[in-house]
């Protein structure tokens, strides 16, 4: 049985990100503010759910929220910032979208950094002087929030277990759109994911502008050639 909340009393919302781990696309986050009366039998860590149940319980938990956002950041956005700086930045811009402002976050993992701390400049290409700051997406109100780190939070606080579903298939949206703009690399059904079809496609026709060229798209070998 997943639990309600770790604070009672408290306006609490649940954050987890989906596809951290991708070669291609963006990296999605969501925070959801459930009722503390909130039940659903199916609801479970997303990793764990069917893509038809994943579906099937989107709407449920967007009608049901008290609260519910979903944020996003690009594949250039990973490559300037890494990929932890860039999850935690999705997690921000979901909570800053919330209508109902969050006064503790439950954050799905055993990292979490305020945006001050996400380096959002990058150094010029001398390495000495710093180069403009990277937008953040992010109110110029935007409080830091008491906040939470929960390992494998999805499967133990319902709040997570919801931003997980909303997070996975709002990204999942995302590559299917891509998928239409980029058949050879089947993101209908690898989602971006390093799958050997994938990688193949890379090495076959190249990267494309929604690749990840911080991360190793193939081989040491054939990356090498990549470029």
């Amino acid at each position: 049985m997943l639990e309600a909340y770790l604070q009672q009393g408290r306006i609490e919302a649940g954050c987890d990100e989906a596809g951290r781990g991708c070669l291609a696309g963006s990296v999605f986050a969501a925070a959801v503010i459930l009722p503390e009366d909130f039940h659903n039998d199916l609801l479970n860590d997303s990793k764990q759910l069917t893509e038809k149940q994943r579906y099937s319980l989107r709407p449920i938990i967007e009608q049901e929220a008290l609260a519910w956002a979903v944020g996003e950041v690009t594949a250039q956005e990973i490559d300037k910032l890494n990929i932890l700086n860039a999850s935690l930045l999705a997690m921000h811009r979901a909570v800053a979208q919330l209508k109902l402002r969050p006064e503790h976050l439950l954050i799905d993992g055993n990292r979490f950094r305020q945006p001050a701390q996400l380096q959002l400049h990058r150094l010029s290409e001398d390495g000495k002087s710093k180069a403009t700051a990277l937008q953040s997406g992010l109110p110029d109100d935007y409080p830091e929030i008491p906040a939470t780190t929960i390992v494998k939070g999805d499967g133990k606080f319902l709040s997570i277990a919801a931003a997980s579903v909303l997070a996975k298939t709002y990204r999942d949206d995302a590559m299917l759109a891509l998928h239409e703009q980029f058949p050879p690399y089947q993101w209908n059904e690898n989602k971006g994911y390093p799958t050997p079809a994938h990688r193949r496609a890379i090495a076959e026709i190249g990267s494309s502008p929604y690749h990840r060229l911080s991360f190793r798209l193939l081989d040491e070998d054939d990356q090498l050639s990549l470029f």
